[in-house]
């Protein structure tokens, strides 16, 4: 069972697609350059193999959350810039620096312990000030970034690549949303004008503003969701609907049946008996469950799964390790068939907003949700 190792489940990944999303959002945003949000292991597609590919696909530069993202990154010998993308703590400013990742700083108290563990590395840290146009999330007050700017500029260990912020709403499209964005621009505009000098790098754009925000682009965007395949959110309004509508998914969710049995009409499969079979059938077990990132609430939404190339209904309530699927009278399905959740077979496709949709979330949810104990497949053109 090649796939899953062990076990007969796994998230396989299309590095082709993968490769070919980056490409569009790279041509779309052009000339700024494109920097890779890996965060997360990269939305759960795996940060490394995500990492290669982006890079050797357009991307300049890859983004994560936290420094230790940044540094199982060098530790599999990636060597491009590397941004974290929040304020790490003083005491992991070291290892930070030590690992030549670039550091975002928000606060004089982070620029300070910054400084001080560049001096005892004997180093320059790469510093991307952050500023606070809207999100209130993290970030320096406008009217307070120009003297952090300068105070990072003045301190020998440090080197001031950027001046940067975060877009809240520029997937809304609603007037409110779209005048929210426009006042963040202005806002990110004024703090740049009031710099003594400007940085080599001015971001703002996530996947959303890079393609339906052409001045939020700046010298470069950061491109996250977009990259795995998604759009950032239904209804992009319209050069942005084309570049979503061009994108291609990158994960697909598989298993493989690991049981079957014929049960009579009125049987009640799983815990809680909560779905009486309408007609004697066929019931395949499946060896992946909510410890997987199968949400139990998928259930109660009536999302199906892919069964030789049919929308099959699942039989009863999604357990932790497995789930069962209804697939009718007379199916010839048996043990080793494939099965899929996320993805495409035959004709039918089931996408990650699928799921967002029927549970109320967002395909970023979705996809950080798929658990670690599933292996990822990696596929490419050599592959197949």
């Amino acid at each position: 069972m090649a796939e899953g190792r062990t076990r007969a489940a796994w998230a396989e990944i299309d590095l082709d697609a993968l490769a070919h999303n980056v490409a569009v959002l790279a041509h779309s945003a052009a000339p700024a350059a494109l920097c890779a949000v890996v965060k997360a292991d990269a939305y759960g597609h795996g940060a490394v193999q995500v990492a290669r590919t982006a890079l050797a696909s357009g991307a300049s530069g890859l983004a994560v959350a936290i420094a230790d993202e940044g540094l199982e990154l060098r530790e599999h010998g990636i060597e491009a810039p590397v941004l974290v993308l929040s304020e790490v703590t003083p005491d992991a400013a070291e290892v930070l620096v030590r690992a030549r990742l670039t550091a975002t700083v928000a606060t004089q108290r982070g620029m300070e312990a910054l400084a001080a563990a560049a001096r005892h590395v004997g180093t320059r840290a790469r510093v991307h000030v952050k500023v606070d146009t809207g999100m209130h999330r993290l970030g320096v007050a406008p009217v307070e970034a120009p003297a952090l700017v300068q105070a990072a500029a003045a301190e020998p260990a440090l080197r001031v690549e950027a001046v940067w912020t975060h877009l809240a709403v520029a997937d809304g499209t609603t007037a409110d949303d779209q005048a929210f964005t426009a006042l963040q621009l202005r806002r990110f505009d004024e703090v740049v004008a009031a710099l003594a000098e400007r940085p080599r790098l001015l971001h703002v754009a996530n996947t959303a503003g890079a393609i339906a925000w052409p001045a939020a682009r700046y010298d470069m965007v950061r491109c996250g969701i977009g990259m795995y395949g998604c759009a950032p959110a239904p209804g992009m309004p319209g050069d942005a609907a084309a570049v979503v509508a061009s994108l291609r998914p990158v994960l697909s969710l598989k298993a493989r049946v690991s049981a079957v049995r014929e049960l009579d009409a009125g049987e009640r499969p799983s815990y809680g008996r909560r779905r009486a079979l309408p007609e004697r059938g066929v019931v395949a077990t499946v060896p992946i469950g909510y410890a997987d990132g199968v949400p139990r609430r998928l259930f109660d939404t009536g999302s199906p799964v892919l069964v030789g190339g049919r929308r099959r209904p699942l039989a009863g309530t999604v357990t932790m390790d497995q789930l069962m699927v209804d697939c009718g009278p007379g199916a010839t399905v048996g043990p080793g068939d494939e099965v899929v959740l996320i993805g495409r077979q035959g004709e039918e496709e089931i996408g990650a907003g699928d799921w967002a949709r029927l549970l109320g979330t967002i395909s970023y949810e979705v996809l950080c949700g798929i658990g670690p104990r599933l292996p990822r497949v990696y596929r490419s053109a050599g592959d197949r």
